[in-house]
């Protein structure tokens, strides 16, 4: 009764936007800092705000504000939180009080010079008709990066294919689901001009060449952020790249040994798609999406989630899920669909685990942030988005099912290919002389059975890969961290496949509440009772057999 009672109060204090729950990382803050938290979640407010504004493309907040003016008061609120800063004697502070002025003091100043570069950047339109001219071969890191990245954005975001106007995810999206075999390749074909923004030649014309050599002078023997990531959640950076060949040599042994074409293994894979997409139109995206949520305790709009589901120019080209507000709590989830269909179902689902996520945090004002380990975060994100794979979901909410092995299938499909980019960046980086599009055949190749095209850099489709290098990592190995985390939660909760109601207010304080006051690896062996493990997901492909 008392686990009952916890839990139905917690979940309340959620539904209810309530304020940080005082308490849960120690004792009371003496008043300096007290205060100084109080109007660093003020700042952070409306750095949101703006940062929201700007990604919506608009001159005005949601809220009413003009871009200027929340331009002006972020530098204000920044300079009173400074002003608070100096008052706080750090020597007296306690251990829990010392980490957290620390780490407040460290993100006011990496949010002030992220506010300065983004102003620059946001003046700034490049022409991307040459991806690497000649004037940016000895550019530094972080120009070169952002050039490259609008540029992939600009590609990525217009297709024309048989005079219907497309982007990167409706083309993947199809590929999957396109019977017409010679259609698929002029698809997949169409997508050329996104790879060549980023590697062009190859060669000495290739941007994301130039970037990687620059990336490790940058890092020196600090070591690559891929390390970084394995480290972080207590495995030893050999032991991940072993575990990515395990993953895809599970992979490879779910099918035939002979080879296929690139554009072929959306739809050697997209039978649940094919299936089940019907039932999926792009109007029905969002309403599915927060049904399901619902069914789990987790209402998308009483928590405050928002959604911007339109494409338009400009738009940021990849997915991401962001704070919109720290006091409360106001999640926001951008991305693009011109389709409906599975493939961007589920993505839907995982940016809304996401929203569940951060509008779960209960934690004092300088922790209220993401965790410490985006491969902790984008792997909770599909705690609840994986059961759309099970055919007991897409009877109760799409009203049809596929196949058990089709449906995992389109699930580790996707994985195999996060698997296969996350293996690409530790080769490319570790032998910055070899051919990006050498490495990427070969593992094309040896385990996703792809017949070998070193002619195309196919896999410069995802732009993690440019700003982001190593995230691709956090999708593969949060695919075995979400594996063993849900196997761990069915066993101490229960199925929640077709709902739950209880299962958000019981899996919050146990997965979702900490944001930074507890590092990830800490909240995910408390959980687990042991440190993370293949097993899980290994046990779970072969049900595809």
């Amino acid at each position: 009764m008392i686990r009952v009672t916890t839990t139905a109060a917690f979940g309340l204090a959620l539904l209810t936007g309530g304020a940080p729950l005082a308490g849960q990382s120690g004792g009371k803050p003496p008043a300096a800092l007290a205060k100084l938290e109080a109007e660093w979640l003020t700042f952070r407010t409306l750095h949101d705000q703006l940062g929201v504004t700007r990604d919506l493309g608009d001159s005005v907040s949601p809220r009413g504000i003009p871009v200027d003016t929340l331009v002006e008061r972020v530098r204000v609120a920044a300079a009173r939180v400074r002003a608070l800063a100096a008052m706080v004697a750090p020597g007296r502070l306690s251990g829990d009080d010392s980490a957290a002025y620390v780490f407040l003091r460290s993100e006011l100043e990496n949010l002030s010079a992220e506010l300065i570069s983004r102003q620059a950047a946001a003046s700034e339109e490049p022409d991307c008709a040459d991806p690497f001219p000649a004037r940016l071969r000895g550019a530094p890191l972080d120009s070169l990066t952002a050039r490259t990245f609008t540029c992939y954005g600009n590609a990525a975001r217009r297709i024309v294919v048989d005079h219907d106007t497309l982007d990167r995810l409706s083309i993947l999206g199809l590929l999957g689901r396109t019977d017409d075999r010679e259609r698929r390749r002029r698809l997949f074909m169409a997508l050329e001009p996104i790879w060549r923004s980023v590697n062009s030649d190859d060669g000495e014309g290739s941007p994301y060449r130039a970037m990687v050599r620059l990336r490790l002078a940058r890092w020196g023997t600090a070591g690559t952020p891929m390390a970084e990531r394995a480290r972080g959640l207590g495995v030893a950076p050999d032991t991940v790249e072993r575990w990515l060949v395990r993953m895809l040599e599970a992979w490879r042994a779910l099918g035939p040994d002979s080879l296929i074409e690139p554009w072929d293994f959306h739809y050697e894979n997209g039978a649940a798609s094919r299936l089940l997409s019907g039932r999926i139109p792009r109007d029905s995206l969002r309403p599915l999406t927060e049904r399901f949520y619902r069914s789990l305790g987790a209402d998308l709009a009483r928590l405050g989630v928002h959604f911007d589901l339109v494409p338009r120019p400009g738009k940021y080209p990849v997915s991401f899920t962001d704070f919109g507000g720290r006091n409360p709590i106001e999640p926001w989830i951008f991305t693009s669909y011109r389709i409906g269909g599975l493939d961007n179902l589920a993505e839907l689902l995982h940016e809304a685990g996401h929203a569940a996520h951060v509008a779960a945090i209960r934690t004092r004002g300088a922790w209220t942030d993401w965790p410490d380990s985006d491969t902790f975060t984008e792997a909770i994100a599909d705690i609840a988005a994986d059961e759309l794979y099970e055919p007991a979901w897409q009877r109760a909410f799409l009203g049809k099912e596929a196949p058990l092995a089709a449906s995992l299938r389109a699930k580790y499909g996707g994985v195999a290919l996060d698997a296969a980019w996350a293996l690409f960046e530790i080769r490319v980086h570790r032998a910055p002389e070899r051919s990006p599009n050498a490495v990427w055949s070969e593992i094309a190749r040896d385990y996703l059975r792809i017949r070998p095209h070193p002619e195309w850099s196919w896999w410069a489709l995802r732009g993690q890969l440019v700003n982001h290098p190593g995230y691709l990592l956090n999708y593969a190995f949060g695919a075995v961290l979400i594996a063993d985390v849900r196997a761990r939660l069915i066993a101490r909760h229960g199925r929640f496949t077709t709902g739950d109601p209880g299962w958000y207010g019981w899996v919050a304080p146990r997965l979702y509440r900490f944001g930074r006051e507890r590092p990830a690896r800490e909240v995910l062996e408390a959980f687990l009772g042991r440190p993370v493990s293949p097993e899980a997901l290994l046990r779970d492909m072969g049900r595809a057999r």
